[in-house]
């Protein structure tokens, strides 16, 4: 069981971060980088320390205590296990290859982390991670290509009655989400027989749409017809901007600030298939790291490495502003009006139309933009994020980030130098990507956007030394 204890939360999800670590890449030390011959390099930092759980604010705390139910302790203690866990499912990942079948995480505070394998053999590594081992029929990568196979006939007689299907790593299945049983039989036969033992329907009642009606979370008007969200700060270059959904907008679209002062204009944007844009703004507007909170406190945004299943989740936008939930799947697809789109996050939190392309962040790293969903936050409800770092990458955007305890500029953590390789900050990184720096070949465990603070020695909960 992949437990923590209240007492000195932080420090403890650090030691045994560390430990479960050393356990996989053989010593912790070993992942660090250099030998015992090479210039003296910082401290490689737990999981907790990587995602800066220590440094989340009061307003991130308390929407989760108002909408999770936990005490400010819990909430603390769910964040640093969770960082934790995504740093031990990500190795295990990368140990268990084509075994492994997704991972996810339970309880309050997110105390125990599940990972399945096709492998029984592997189990026994599973656990001696720390972590809750279940041996089941599909891996991943099956799961996924099923998955893909859905999304391919789906566009060729997509049907309103099928509204979502996503990965279920629970279920070790691929869920296909209907209010109209015959389309779901229909768009489902159109599978080979492998593709179908391995779908699930399940009846719904949702009919997700678009949530139409420069700080995260602010809000945006677009020439005049309509209100939505701004997701993220971004740069391109030397382009200030921020990341939104791109069913908001088209390319050449303007824009208007909370304030109706003229902002900027839409330079790229896709929906459907996928739901992201980006607007660049004018000179008069500056990115800031932050996203509103509650109370319109800013919140801030040290990275975005993305959380696991199970993992608590905090979304702001115009109209509901900030509520948190839990993400319940990742690859998801999800059919609106318009068509249907793929590779987004299904969560837990509610919201409400003109919140769309609004920020969705774990503790202090960006996980998406709002795309849509059903409910309300009256009623409660479900939504879907386009995840930020494959909009990043698609249009060549840097995500602006605060500057918190450890990072290159404090004076105590002077960084390694410039050791060279072909690590570079502002890359987005997926896991299974390979670098090298100082003279080390590594491995990516878990999908993020590099920044200054964390080359490959640095961070083991992100790289993994090969």
């Amino acid at each position: 069981m992949f437990h923590r204890h209240a007492r000195a939360a932080c420090v403890g999800a650090a030691t045994v971060g560390a430990l479960v670590l050393s356990a996989l890449q053989g010593t912790a030390a070993a992942s660090a980088g250099p030998g015992p011959s090479s210039p003296v390099a910082p401290a490689a930092r737990s999981a907790a320390e990587t995602l800066a759980v220590s440094a989340v604010q009061p307003e991130v705390l308390h929407a989760m205590r108002r909408d999770l139910g936990l005490t400010a302790a819990q909430a603390r203690l769910r964040l640093a296990n969770e960082a934790e866990a995504g740093a031990v499912a990500a190795g295990l990942r990368q140990r268990l290859a084509g075994s492994y079948a997704g991972a996810w995480v339970e309880g309050p505070t997110s105390s125990e982390l599940t990972v399945a394998t096709t492998s029984a053999a592997a189990a026994a590594a599973v656990r001696a991670s720390g972590a809750r081992a279940e041996v089941v029929t599909h891996d991943l990568a099956r799961l996924d290509a099923t998955k893909a196979a859905l999304d391919r006939a789906a566009r060729t007689a997509a049907s309103p009655g099928v509204p979502v299907w996503y990965v279920d790593v629970r279920t070790n299945s691929v869920v296909v989400r209907a209010w109209d049983p015959a389309a779901a039989r229909s768009l489902v036969a159109r599978l080979g027989a492998a593709d179908r033992s391995r779908t699930r329907v399940l009846p719904t009642d949702e009919q997700p749409r678009p949530l139409y009606d420069i700080r995260g979370g602010d809000a945006y008007y677009m020439g005049g017809s309509g209100r939505c969200s701004v997701g993220f700060a971004v740069t391109r270059g030397t382009q200030q901007g921020f990341a939104t959904a791109g069913h908001c907008g088209r390319a050449g679209t303007t824009t208007t600030g909370y304030n109706r002062v003229a902002q900027g204009s839409f330079q790229a944007s896709t929906f459907p298939g996928r739901d992201t844009a980006w607007v660049a703004t004018n000179t008069n507007w500056t990115a800031t790291p932050y996203v509103k909170g509650a109370g319109g406190a800013n919140v801030r945004v040290a990275g975005s490495v993305q959380q696991p299943v199970g993992a608590s989740i905090c979304r702001s936008g115009s109209t509901t502003g900030w509520h948190c939930g839990t993400i319940q799947q990742h690859n998801t697809s999800v059919t609106y009006p318009e068509g249907t789109i793929s590779g987004v996050t299904r969560t837990t939190v509610c919201a409400e139309p003109g919140d769309s392309g609004g920020s969705y962040i774990s503790g202090s790293q960006a996980q998406g933009v709002t795309s849509g969903g059903s409910g309300d936050c009256r009623s409660g409800g479900t939504t879907y994020h386009q995840p930020i770092n494959p909009l990043l990458q698609a249009y060549g955007l840097t995500l602006t980030t605060s500057t918190g305890p450890g990072d290159p500029e404090d004076p105590e953590d002077p960084g390694p130098g410039e050791p060279g390789g072909t690590w570079a900050a502002g890359t987005v990184y997926q896991p299974g990507a390979q670098v090298t720096y100082g003279g080390a070949a590594y491995r990516c465990l878990q999908g993020h956007q590099a920044q200054a603070g964390w080359e490959p020695p640095n961070v083991p909960a992100l790289w993994q030394r090969v």
